[in-house]
């Protein structure tokens, strides 16, 4: 993998943003600093800002939390921010560690992180926050997540995994601004097919602030970037609607 594409390198980790370790920071503090035995390990793959926004609100909920680089020691800015709950480590050990997976790279990074690891994946709830760009990814694999659909082109790669499309529908700057809101939280379209993983992806929305309004992985392409569901701040009523799903 090369570093512009996973772990964002040096650069990458310092544009994570004091804004979103800043704003999570501020959240509440929703458990105690040791971890509760019913939280679950969760190993993030990409600790760009998506996954270090909600990463940070999963600490905050109480949840252990690896982020994970190929250079760990850059991580430690945000890992000590955020407290004796969140680690730093490598690819290989975040997904020991995690029995809950959150997958937010550029998705040209996702061919490789299959060949290097697919195997690791087998087993575990993945939450897979990636969307395609062609200027940034590649005609040829927008092409592929188009035809496909981009949740069962995620769930290809890693045979095995219990893939849920989430935390991929809008910008970081909505997830910051919108957890915990006040009122009726925020709606997050989450994909998946199996039940435990959707089961336990609702879980992780409602504890990063949000609601999930879930759906079949098949139509987790109404809600990726180009979608027509993609960056709409809706409550989960109004997505429903939008889904067209019985409320």
């Amino acid at each position: 993998m090369t570093d512009d594409v996973v772990d964002h390198g040096r650069r990458g980790l310092f544009r994570i943003g004091a804004s979103a370790l800043l704003a999570v920071a501020a959240l509440p503090r929703l458990a105690s600093a040791q971890p509760a035995t019913d939280k679950l390990k969760i190993g993030i793959i990409g600790a760009g800002h998506i996954g270090s926004t909600i990463g940070g609100f999963w600490v905050k909920a109480g949840h252990p939390v690896m982020f994970s680089s190929r250079h760990p020691e850059e991580l430690k800015t945000l890992t000590d921010g955020l407290g004796p709950l969140a680690k730093g480590g490598t690819v290989e050990e975040a997904l020991a560690f995690g029995d809950a997976i959150l997958l937010s790279v550029p998705y040209k990074a996702v061919p490789q992180i299959a060949k290097d690891y697919a195997p690791k994946f087998a087993g575990k709830v993945v939450l897979d926050a990636d969307n395609a760009v062609a200027a940034r990814d590649g005609e040829d694999l927008v092409k592929e997540t188009r035809e496909k659909g981009i949740g069962n082109t995620t769930a290809a790669y890693f045979p095995g995994a219990h893939v849920v499309r989430a935390f991929n529908s809008m910008a970081v700057g909505f997830f910051i601004k919108e957890s915990h809101r006040a009122g009726e939280p925020m709606a997050i379209p989450i994909g998946g097919d199996d039940p435990h993983a959707v089961a336990v992806a609702t879980q992780l929305v409602r504890d990063a602030g949000f609601e999930a309004v879930a759906v079949p992985l098949a139509r987790a392409q109404e809600f990726a970037q180009g979608g027509p569901l993609y960056g709409l701040q809706l409550t989960a009523k109004e997505l429903r609607q939008r889904f067209g799903l019985a409320q």
